[in-house]
Formats: structure tokens, sequence, C-alpha cells
């Protein structure tokens, strides 16, 4: 099965373009940002027993593996604690979801409302393993779950915001709606619906709409 995607993904120059923007905005960010970083690190430590930073291992684009990084909004032990919430899943298999999830520490909530445990991300979009748009990158152990529908959404570079940030966050309970967003950012691509999508993005964080 093959997804289809719009002409702008064989522009050469487009993609380019794209890519210079992503390395343009993370770094920059980085720079801006990096008293705000170091900040939420040091609180991180202070309020929860762990690393201030979850690696975090997804697949990126055609079933590539790699590293990512997001700030720890979750006690120590939490991959180890899923399996005894997977009645309370709010999301259709393979991935988990939980509104309330009680392994998420204090601090962690305001982070994820605010998507500031995000941050990290910036890294992966600097050294060129994810964009700033993209579909949401899945955890490995999802992954080996997918159907072969839903690796179609693996067709391009995974990235920190997509259509389901800004579309559908906290209302879409089923996972292929999900994946129809991103397959539906596939092919009608653009650099214009990037931009539009950031702007989205950062209205949503200013709400407080992430969970």
């Amino acid at each position: 099965m093959a997804v289809e995607h719009s002409p702008n993904w064989r522009s050469a120059l487009l993609i380019t373009t794209k890519r210079a923007i992503d390395i343009a905005v993370s770094a920059a960010l980085l720079v801006l940002l990096s008293p705000l970083l170091l900040g939420l690190a040091i609180l991180i430590k202070m309020t929860s027993r762990g690393p201030a930073i979850y690696r975090w291992q997804v697949v990126g684009r055609e079933g590539r593996p790699f590293t990512s990084y997001k700030f720890r909004t979750m006690v120590v032990n939490a991959d180890q604690l899923k399996c005894q919430l997977a009645q309370q899943n709010e999301m259709t298999e393979p991935v988990f979801k939980m509104t309330n999830d009680p392994r998420i520490t204090p601090i962690g909530r305001p982070l994820r409302r605010y998507s500031l445990d995000e941050l990290p991300q910036l890294w992966s979009v600097l050294v060129g393993d994810m964009s700033l748009v993209g579909p949401r990158p899945p955890m490995e152990s999802e992954f080996v779950r997918f159907t072969d529908f839903q690796k179609l959404k693996l067709a391009v570079k995974p990235g920190i915001t997509c259509l389901w940030q800004v579309g559908g966050r906290n209302r879409v309970s089923d996972f292929d709606q999900w994946v129809r967003l991103d397959l539906e950012y596939i092919r009608c691509w653009s650099l214009s619906l990037d931009l539009r999508i950031l702007l989205r993005t950062a209205v949503e964080v200013v709400r407080g709409s992430g969970k």
C-alpha cells in the first residue's frame, strides 16, 4: 500500500527550504530559550526523583528508529506501570492516552498543558531526525503493532507538531482517524500549510490545551 504525496514533496527546492527553516528556527529557539530549558530541568530534578530528560525511543521516516528527548513529566517507572492502566486507555490501539494519568508528576501537568515538555525535541529537529511540522513519531513499542495503513504516516519525516495537534488533539480517540489527519497533511503539504500549523500550534500552546 502506498501513500499519495503532494507534488511539493518532489520539489528539491521546497524540501531544502523546509529543512533550512527547521535548522534556523530550532537553532534560534534553543539559544533563546536556553534559560527556560535550564530552569525547567532544575525544577523537574527538584520536584521528583529521576532524570530531567526522558529519552524517547521512537520511529521516524520509513521505519528508521532514533532517540528523541522530552522533559520528563512522569514518574521514573511509568513504562512499567502502563500495563496496569491498559483498561483505561482513551485511544484505540496501539497508542495509549489517558487524560488523568496517575503517572504524571505535579510539575508534569503544567509542562504538558503548555507543551513545554516538547521543547527538547528542538534538538531532534536541529540534527535532522525530526521536522518542526510532520506526523508525530510513534514509540518503538507502538510501531511494532501498527497495521499497514498506520505505517503510511511514516512516509515523511516526523514532526513536533501536526494536524492532529491543532485539529483534534484532545478530541480524537480513534488512532486511525489520527492517521487520516497525518495522511491529509502528506497529501496537501506545502510551506504555507506548515506555517499555518505552526501558527495554530502557538495559539493552542498559549491556550494551554495540552493534556
